[in-house]
């Protein structure tokens, strides 16, 4: 698989978990070593990855989305693998998404309050999900979106995200339990509290 086939599957927002052995070790090859200096994304745009990240995979009994360096797997991704036009349109995504909190809120989406934040997430997520047109009839109170943001922003952000956590060291051996290389099977055991079932 090359690297702008493998973006292709990322932004389809296919889940990670269902990946072949084979994918997994493809997309561990974007996850950087640690001291990673960002070289895509700006720190206004890194904060504001770090945070929807960790709204979309956020820190419970193990790491979240930030405790995974999720961020840096997106810029690794935006760098390295991203065509100039991939790249361009992501990037405009995230104004989109200062523009739209602005427009709602008069800030910065990382400068409004929590609740704020969650709502245009929400509006984000159901303006991918059904359009905002059905949300307003179904008596939902999240905001109106912008035409801009309707667009498969939110989905490549979504995909990206959950492939960056899932191929990471947290992701897959501490939050699926999962071993990178299993060893032998053992048929039916007792599942301990820490492994999950």
């Amino acid at each position: 698989m090359q690297r702008r086939d493998a973006l292709k599957f990322l932004a389809a927002g296919a889940l990670a978990p269902a990946l072949a052995p084979e994918m997994f070790a493809f997309f561990q090859d974007a996850h950087p070593a640690s001291g990673y200096a960002l070289r895509t994304l700006n720190p206004h745009q890194n904060a504001l990855v770090v945070l929807m990240s960790e709204m979309i995979i956020p820190e419970t009994d193990t790491p979240g989305a930030k405790g995974a360096r999720v961020n840096e797997f997106i810029d690794v991704i935006l760098t390295e693998w991203a065509t100039d036009e991939d790249r361009s349109h992501f990037l405009e995504g995230l104004v989109g998404v200062d523009k739209q909190s602005n427009e709602l809120y008069g800030k910065d989406f990382v400068d409004a309050s929590p609740a704020q934040q969650l709502s245009l997430m929400r509006a984000m997520d159901e303006a991918v999900g059904m359009g905002s047109g059905r949300a307003a009839r179904h008596g939902n109170t999240v905001p109106e979106m912008d035409t801009q943001l309707r667009g498969n922003f939110f989905t490549v952000f979504k995909g990206i995200t959950l492939h960056g956590y899932y191929t990471s060291e947290v992701g897959f051996s501490r939050e699926l339990g999962l071993q990178i290389i299993p060893g032998a099977q053992h048929g039916c055991v007792p599942v301990t509290a820490e492994k999950k079932a």
